[in-house]
């Protein structure tokens, strides 16, 4: 019988959207926060966004976590393209991501993660779908990434 081999722990993931205003804040931050310091992590966009979106802002406030220091940037703005993860979540990322595994060894997953700007109504309409995209990033990532229970007795 072979031996199975267990993956690699991940050390270092990163998050790509399309801008990097909402969904892979959103993610870096729900990481970081959770993982913060056992993994490293960073968030890009594939274009350039203006900066992080107010709704995004106030949703990831009602759970304790500010992104109003977050500062949107591209690929091209990345200073390390050392990764063992990229995960996108567009699929515009995605090809990106792609693309970078020609260059660097990582592992890409597709999150394909709703996009809630194309939402019309009111402010609690907007904010329900960014809370939804919020839930929905933080329950994907306790499932990929759960949290250690400490040593079992």
């Amino acid at each position: 019988m072979s031996p199975v081999i267990q993956p690699l722990p991940v050390t270092s993931v990163l998050f790509a959207c399309t801008h990097n205003m909402i969904r892979s804040p959103m993610a870096e931050s729900i990481m970081k926060h959770f993982h913060g310091r056992t993994v490293y992590v960073d968030s890009v966009g594939v274009r350039e966004g203006d900066e992080v979106d107010g709704f995004a802002v106030a949703v990831m406030e009602e759970i304790g976590i500010d992104l109003t220091r977050h500062r949107c940037k591209t690929f091209a703005d990345l200073e390390d393209t050392s990764y063992d993860l990229i995960i996108s979540l567009s699929p515009e990322a995605q090809h990106r991501a792609i693309e970078m595994t020609r260059t660097m060894a990582c592992e890409v997953e597709f999150w394909n993660t709703f996009d809630p700007t194309i939402i019309d109504g009111s402010r609690d309409v907007m904010l329900d779908a960014y809370r939804q995209v919020r839930d929905g990033l933080m329950n994907r990532i306790k499932e990929r990434f759960p949290l250690s229970r400490g040593p079992t007795v």
